[in-house]
């Protein structure tokens, strides 16, 4: 069995997992963006591991792959594998478990990292200046939770002790289910946008939330408001975010998720002048990414193949529904 392993930027998919002794294991820690290249490399493997969503495998990609024979992702849902197209070869698409913690923790160290002013501080005091500038403390400021699914239910209890207060909108929030939540009320969009000190983005990228988060939205925020996205780039429009940070229509933004992954070179949102004034965190797409994190996700990938080579029931990715186990 040949056995390809993408995306690994930070080469731990070996350390943290004993992939299986008779395979042959390649470990790829760079991401092609050509469909053709892709093709290339991967047309000898049997099994491709992916990790999340950083490499696409679309449906011309699967049907060029003629030795193809499972597809293993980490996670439990992986929106850009076509798992129509993979079914129709009958190639199974398996996943894993996640870390329901990792991302709410990640946009909390942000959220405190920007408005405390972490990073542009320890820069002046390593080049021998001191005190720039004036964070914020987050007691008595209201976070607004754009997404209120797990990640955005853990981000809220974990605001909470800092002294915010939470208003939250997702489309499946009721006044019954925010009320039980310990909610004011089930908040609209633009109530959100609007009453939020710190904006949290916590939705997954559909046709319905691609560029939700425009200029109109942002023109709702108030000026010394921050805008935190550990969730997908293209939800938040790019240009209208850095015209309103320059224009000072916004007090700050942390992205952690961006349009292309791994950000190109010269890329706008790498803006010096942002960056150097504290105004601008740009992170590699850290959310889910933790020791404990990987750990799971390789391990359980390798329980997965060893499970479909032996015949027994791996954690089956369906079409249209996030993963459960076969039988």
């Amino acid at each position: 069995m040949r056995i390809a392993v993408l995306d690994d930027y930070a080469d731990a998919a070996r350390r943290l997992a004993d992939w299986p002794a008779d395979c042959t294991v390649t470990v790829f820690h760079d991401t092609l963006s050509d469909p053709e290249a892709l093709i290339r490399r991967l047309r000898p493997f049997d099994i491709i591991c992916v990790m999340r969503e950083r490499t696409p495998l679309t449906g011309d990609i699967i049907r060029a792959l003629p030795d193809l024979r499972l597809i293993v992702t980490t996670g439990a849902r992986n929106l850009s594998i076509d798992v129509a197209a993979a079914e129709a070869r009958g190639i199974p698409v398996c996943g894993t478990e996640s870390r329901g913690s990792v991302t709410a923790e990640f946009v909390m160290t942000a959220i405190l990292a920007l408005s405390r002013r972490i990073l542009p501080e320890a820069n002046a005091a390593a080049a021998g200046h001191w005190q720039q500038g004036l964070g914020r403390d987050l007691s008595g400021l209201t976070l607004g939770i754009a997404g209120y699914g797990r990640i955005g239910r853990r981000l809220a209890d974990l605001a909470r002790p800092f002294g915010m207060e939470i208003l939250a909108w997702s489309r499946s929030l009721t006044a019954d289910r925010a009320a039980a939540e310990g909610l004011r009320h089930a908040a609209t969009l633009d109530e959100v946008m609007a009453g939020a000190d710190v904006l949290s983005v916590n939705l997954v990228l559909s046709d319905q939330t691609r560029g939700l988060i425009g200029a109109r939205e942002l023109a709702l925020m108030r000026p010394d408001a921050l805008i935190v996205n550990a969730a997908r780039g293209p939800i938040v429009q790019t240009a209208p975010l850095l015209e309103a940070l320059h224009a000072r229509r916004l007090g700050g933004a942390a992205l952690d998720v961006h349009d292309i992954e791994p950000l190109p070179a010269g890329a706008p949102v790498l803006d010096p002048a942002l960056i150097a004034d504290g105004r601008l965190l740009v992170t590699p797409h850290l959310g889910y990414v933790s020791e404990q994190t990987f750990r799971l996700f390789y391990r359980q990938t390798v329980e997965a193949i060893e499970a479909w080579r032996a015949g027994r029931p791996i954690r089956v990715i369906a079409v249209g529904r996030q993963a459960t186990p076969s039988t």
